[in-house]
């Protein structure tokens, strides 16, 4: 979205069941060549850590295909506080609704699965998938191999 990456950290990572609401805390917007950054961060820098690609792919602004009156671009989604969007990823599919609750300082985002393709209420895919989509390593052997080459 003009030019960058809109980043939520979730936590508990991505829900498939719809009856799950999931804390997603914005973050900076990054630079879009940080798309398939695969590394370690180091302390004392913003975002620090071990960061992986655990999914990837094309996505659509649900809002904009609607009719009537919740018709909106991603940039005024962004600014209600009401994106949907249909992920196109190769463990995510399906449409995802990120809702800011509150407004200042008390705002919170929650980003949750619809009911429609993807839902499964008993799929948990960041611990049954938790490899990296372009490297096929975890956490672990990302920090481990950073560590080797410091």
């Amino acid at each position: 979205m003009d030019g960058v990456l809109k980043s939520w950290a979730v936590p508990k990572g991505p829900s498939t069941d719809p009856s799950e609401k999931r804390l997603a805390v914005p973050t900076e917007d990054h630079p879009l060549e940080y798309a398939d950054f695969e590394g370690v961060i180091p302390e004392g820098e913003y975002g620090a850590g071990t960061v992986l690609v655990w999914d990837t792919g094309p996505y659509r602004n649900l809002r904009a295909e609607k009719q009537g009156d919740d018709v909106a671009s991603m940039e005024e989604s962004l600014e209600q506080g009401k994106l949907e969007i249909w992920l196109e990823g190769e463990k995510l599919r399906g449409g995802y609704a990120l809702v800011r609750t509150g407004k200042g300082k008390d705002a919170r985002w929650l980003l949750i699965k619809m009911r429609n393709e993807g839902a499964h209420a008993r799929r948990n895919p960041t611990s049954t998938e938790p490899k990296s989509v372009l490297t096929g390593r975890t956490l672990e052997e990302i920090a481990q191999q950073e560590g080797k080459e410091r």
